[in-house]
């Protein structure tokens, strides 16, 4: 291990703002919105082909509704402009029409550990062509603006 990483290693477990508890889902304050608190949490990314479809609709949608229906308390869909896959095929908004087909998207969402855990093998079944990663990460700050009355 390099001493640039051991050093940023100590850094992190020292640093007062990294809470080691597991983060929590926690209701806001008029009870309207769900947020997680500071500490350790789970980052899924979903990698997927935009055309992908499963059985009603794209599968980034069904995806969509599976995360809004479980209660995650965000999501966020990213469209990337390239990449390419297993088949090293090059997809891009910019090529011609056949770079243009099965374009990445890419879904990606913050949740404990817990509720993590539980919504992956469900994930796991709706995933008929992607990538599922999963990824330990710390939660600093979440903060819900209050809407205008």
């Amino acid at each position: 291990m390099s001493e640039k990483y051991q050093e940023f290693i100590r850094r992190k477990s020292t640093h007062s703002m990294l809470k080691t508890e597991h983060a929590r889902l926690e209701q806001g304050a008029k009870g309207e919105a769900l947020m997680l608190t500071p500490g350790l949490a789970t980052k899924i990314t979903i990698h997927l082909n935009e055309d992908t479809t499963a059985r009603h609709d794209f599968l980034y949608n069904e995806i969509f509704s599976f995360l809004r229906e479980r209660g995650v308390a965000g999501a966020t869909l990213i469209r990337p402009a390239a990449g390419f896959g297993s088949h090293h095929r090059a997809h891009s908004t910019e090529g011609g029409l056949a770079e243009r087909e099965h374009l990445p998207v890419r879904i990606e969402f913050i949740e404990t550990m817990g509720a993590a855990d539980a919504l992956l093998p469900s994930l796991c079944e709706l995933i008929t062509d992607g990538m599922i990663e999963a990824h330990e990460t710390t939660v600093i700050k979440a903060a819900v603006r209050e809407e205008p009355s």
